[in-house]
């Protein structure tokens, strides 16, 4: 419960009241003022003053200055008349609830309109500002447009001052020719002898083509003739390849590695077809293990964990000295939960995998690594 503070001196004026409320040592900052038109209060924790006022005030131009641990209020009353106390006398405890209600209603009210007339003014600061630069942006261009229409007229006038230079020289140019060709005129009617004129031998009709309706396109059609090439004859080039089963290019130092290659695969399925009769059905690529460990892994990827273990299983009998095809056989047991199964292919193609390690050369290993990788 906040303590209520009833020491507080007051003086007024017919125009004005003026309050003085000590602070009791508290932070001037964790004080709070309300005001309103019949009701005044401070709260500084632990302590609350509030007081109904006699008669409303200006809460508007009302002023509150706080220092020296004090408040000194300033309150203009709205009537000029002196009050006999400070409060209203008689006041219970409905009246004043309702009186606190009114008050924080019309400072709500206040509050509310400040803020929209804050918001139109800045609206209509803006819808200023916004006709200013659309002023000085209109006069910009029109600066501009006046800029380019003075530099088009002077263009103009720099033309035609231009053609009536040329003209001008034009004129003077041909009063030279009229004096020669008049000096010449004046000579023939004085008498000047005349060179006789040899006679011309007509041209042999032989020799001459006749003037016709195609004379004039007789030399053109013929350049033309001349200078388009004939077209050129049709032909075909047959390409062929030689077959190969690596995926990299052929080399002459690895040519004996490849037959050998061949050689054994072409063994191995002779044997596979004598010594695995179930085997002779398939089709050939069925046959080959590299294939079929891929069919294995879009069944794995697929989740069809079964199918890739046949898959895997007759890879291993076609041959059963590749690491890998135990290791993806483990990883499909490991799926369905048969773990013993998953163990015992994991430990086979680590068994197989160090037997080839102990057997294999580093350079033989390093040459079949280029050729199944492509290196």
């Amino acid at each position: 419960m906040p303590v209520r503070v009833s020491e507080f001196s007051w003086q007024q004026t017919p125009a004005a009241v003026f309050l003085s409320l000590p602070l009791r040592g508290v932070c001037v900052r964790d004080a709070d003022v309300f005001c309103g038109e019949s009701y005044l209060k401070v709260n500084f924790p632990p302590f609350l003053f509030e007081v109904f006022l006699f008669a409303p005030i200006d809460d508007g131009n009302s002023k509150a200055k706080i220092g020296n641990d004090t408040i000194l209020f300033t309150l203009y009353k709205k009537e000029p008349v002196l009050w006999e106390t400070l409060s209203m006398p008689d006041v219970d405890k409905e009246t004043m609830q309702r009186i606190r209600e009114k008050s924080i209603l019309q400072a709500q009210e206040k509050a509310k309109e400040a803020t929209e007339a804050k918001a139109t003014a800045k609206r209509e600061d803006q819808r200023y500002a916004l006709g200013v630069m659309m002023k000085i942006e209109e006069e910009e261009r029109k600066k501009i447009e006046d800029m380019k229409e003075n530099e088009r007229k002077k263009a103009t006038r720099e033309l035609e001052a231009w053609k009536e230079s040329q003209r001008q020289a034009g004129k003077q140019k041909s009063i030279p020719r009229k004096e020669n060709c008049q000096r010449g005129k004046q000579a023939e009617e004085r008498g000047a002898p005349k060179t006789p004129s040899l006679p011309r031998k007509a041209p042999s009709a032989a020799r001459l083509p006749q003037r016709g309706r195609n004379w004039e396109n007789i030399f053109s059609e013929k350049l033309k003739e001349d200078s388009i090439p004939a077209p050129r004859s049709a032909g075909s080039i047959q390409i062929s390849f030689t077959p190969r089963a690596f995926p990299t290019a052929l080399r002459e130092s690895q040519v004996a590695e490849e037959e050998e290659w061949l050689h054994k695969q072409a063994e191995a399925r002779r044997a596979l077809s004598t010594d695995l009769p179930e085997f002779s059905d398939l089709k050939e690529e069925e046959k080959n293990p590299d294939w079929l460990k891929e069919k294995g892994n879009k069944l794995f990827a697929t989740e069809n964990y079964l199918a890739a273990v046949d898959a895997y299983n007759l890879a291993i009998r076609l041959n059963s000295k590749i690491p890998l095809l135990y290791l993806n056989r483990a990883a499909c047991h490991l799926k369905l939960r048969n773990l013993h199964k998953a163990i015992e292919d994991s430990s086979k193609a680590c068994k197989i995998m160090k037997l080839r390690l102990r057997s294999t050369h580093p350079t033989q290993l390093y040459r079949t690594m280029r050729r199944r990788f492509g290196i």
